[in-house]
């Protein structure tokens, strides 16, 4: 058979165009390490679920998933990081739920929200009102007698300013009709010291972290911030049912990237991370730390993203709440 030196030509050509070498980045990603980025300190429901899917992501996808925890500014210190890194999927925030409110809490951001985009909804945390055993109170309705008893009212803990947390004590105040004063901290853990040792009467935590200490009765728990009761403590009841039908919110968690970021390595992160929460074993890890797994796509959390930004930019301004 002749071959012709066009042929050749043209059959080198195609070797060429299918060699790895020359494939775009966004069709070999990752092809080296990738940094995802909690806006918590170590220790709380975040960076516990996001070094979990992490240590998954590396297995399945053959390269290093690190967690970088950069806590801080109620999660804005991570945000901007990310909304201002190369959009190359080699950085990647694991988002919390106060990103929908920093603007309505903060005013301008040195971000703006088109700098990012969504790529997965990953889990929701439903937050426990939490007391010490120790506290001179044992029950809700205690608790907020406490308060009214005091002239400074109550003291929170919450793990950063405009933090789920933070916004459900605030309207817990309101509803109970009781001063209060919410402290925030970097992260669960200072939290639960302050707790511990009597510096503030209470909390709004994610079950998690918070579980150890009640196992060991530590903490009490007097009720859950949700519609209904959590299968994950069903025996703590709602703050609804107590009386406080406003005081209702939850943490979530879910993941996005630079919104100059390809679409191709947007679908194939977002396959991946759906992948894994339907992965049994992942999703049975994930309940046992207290959350309930939530898989929703670009589109899905973008949506939902966009409900919460709705739906707590007016309660916030309608009760004059400003972050600090």
């Amino acid at each position: 058979m002749t071959i012709t030196r066009r042929a050749l030509l043209g059959a080198v050509a195609a070797g060429v165009s299918a060699s790895p070498f020359s494939l775009r980045a966004e069709e070999v990603w990752p092809s080296r390490m990738v940094r995802l980025i909690s806006p918590y300190a170590p220790g709380g429901s975040n960076d516990i679920s996001l070094r979990l899917l992490a240590e998954e992501f590396g297995r399945s996808l053959r390269q290093q998933f690190i967690v970088e925890n950069k806590p801080g500014a109620g999660t804005r210190i991570a945000n901007d990081m990310v909304a201002h890194a190369p959009g190359d999927g080699y950085t990647i925030l694991y988002v919390a739920a106060p990103y929908a409110t920093a603007e309505a809490l903060f005013g301008k951001l040195t971000y703006k929200r088109k700098d990012l985009q969504p790529v997965a909804m990953v889990v929701i945390a439903p937050l426990f009102l939490i007391i010490s055993a120790d506290a001179p109170f044992k029950t809700l309705p205690d608790l907020i007698a406490y308060g009214k008893s005091k002239p400074d009212g109550l003291t929170f803990a919450s793990p950063g300013a405009g933090s789920q947390p933070h916004l459900a004590g605030e309207l817990l105040f309101r509803d109970a009709g009781v001063k209060g004063l919410n402290i925030p901290f970097r992260g669960d853990a200072a939290s639960y010291t302050e707790l511990l040792a009597g510096r503030v009467d209470a909390t709004l935590t994610a079950l998690p972290t918070a579980l150890p200490y009640i196992q060991s009765g530590k903490f009490t728990v007097l009720g859950v911030a949700s519609a209904e009761r959590s299968a994950l403590y069903p025996q703590a009841p709602t703050l609804r049912e107590q009386g406080f039908p406003n005081v209702a919110a939850a943490g979530w968690y879910g993941f996005m990237v630079p919104s100059t970021t390809p679409r191709a390595i947007v679908d194939k992160f977002q396959a991946e991370v759906l992948r894994a929460l339907a992965e049994p074993a992942i999703k049975d890890k994930l309940t046992a730390q207290g959350l309930e797994v939530r898989p929703g796509t670009a589109a899905e959390f973008g949506k939902f993203i966009d409900a919460e930004t709705q739906k707590w930019t007016k309660l916030i301004r309608d009760a004059g709440l400003k972050g600090e």
